[in-house]
């Protein structure tokens, strides 16, 4: 993973996978989503919902899917996920049953986070 972006409330990281997959994580290790602040939890909102429109609009995916589990690491942390229908495991869960050799191929993922790097700075 890497981190593409972050402020004093939560940072952003890049899952490496054969879709576009982007972490969003408190610097505080919060168990549970109600266990951080205010501020925190408006933030990620906020940042989730930014993330998930540029997703829509670079990559035009079958479906974005976003969950936070935190059973392997309890962190507070979100993932969004861009779907596609020849991704490999795409209609399960990227944590779910292979479905298929994927085809889905990312393209511009570079582009795609300097694009929403300046969007967040604004």
């Amino acid at each position: 993973m890497s981190l593409i972006w972050a402020n004093d409330l939560i940072k952003i990281e890049v899952h490496e996978s054969e879709i576009p997959w982007l972490k969003i994580f408190t610097h505080i290790a919060h168990k549970e989503f109600s266990d951080a602040s205010n501020e925190e939890r408006v933030e990620i909102f906020r940042v989730l919902d930014i993330i998930e429109r540029d997703m829509l609009i670079f990559f035009k995916p079958t479906k974005i899917n976003i969950a936070s589990f935190g059973n392997y690491l309890p962190h507070l942390h979100w993932h969004i996920m861009a779907r596609f229908e020849n991704d490999s495991y795409f209609p399960e869960p990227m944590w779910g049953m292979v479905q298929r050799e994927g085809s889905y191929n990312i393209e511009n993922m570079s582009e795609f986070i300097d694009s929403l790097k300046k969007i967040l700075k604004q």
